[in-house]
């Protein structure tokens, strides 16, 4: 016979089945599927379209100065730069705008940005600098150093006209 002071008797076990286990088990669940799902195949950025070093006319050169998509161009004593990694400085709007797609090397050696340091007439010679002072070809060299060491070299400007200009149409 039972005594009163002693607890009952269980006579059946706890069932495992308790909303805790539940949401434990379906964590566990989540868990193991988020581990073992396929993962999305990595993929690579587009790569930019090659750059080939070309000759470029100075109407040819105009076009590459930032609106409408195009990279940003611009020449220092002969040599074409891409400066589209600093579009905020040569491209629309930026304060070197006015260099873009055009020769900026007398802008440059006076320290000028204003239109009248631009070559007008595309269609005409290339601005020799002659009449640049050696503290202006200084300031030049200076400018074209620091896009040597920044940017990529794309091309070579020529005079409508020349010799290299007729060459370079002939293999395009």
């Amino acid at each position: 016979m039972a005594d009163a002071s002693s607890p009952p008797l269980a006579t059946h076990a706890a069932s495992p089945v308790t909303p805790i286990n539940l949401v434990l088990l379906s964590l566990f669940v989540v868990l193991v599927y988020l581990r073992l799902k396929p993962a999305q195949p990595q993929t690579l950025p587009k790569a930019p379209p090659p750059i080939v070093f070309r000759t470029f006319t100075p109407p040819e050169l105009f076009p590459y100065n930032g609106l409408n998509g195009m990279p940003v161009y611009l020449a220092v004593r002969g040599r074409v730069f891409d400066v589209t990694a600093g579009k905020n400085f040569y491209g629309p709007g930026g304060p070197y705008a006015n260099f873009a797609g055009r020769d900026a090397s007398r802008g440059l050696a006076c320290g000028s940005f204003d239109e009248d340091m631009l070559t007008e007439n595309l269609d005409g010679p290339l601005d020799t600098l002659s009449d640049l002072d050696a503290e202006q070809m200084e300031a030049m060299r200076g400018w074209e150093e620091r896009f040597l060491e920044k940017y990529l070299v794309v091309g070579k400007l020529v005079a409508v006209g020349s010799d290299e200009a007729k060459a370079a149409a002939a293999h395009q």
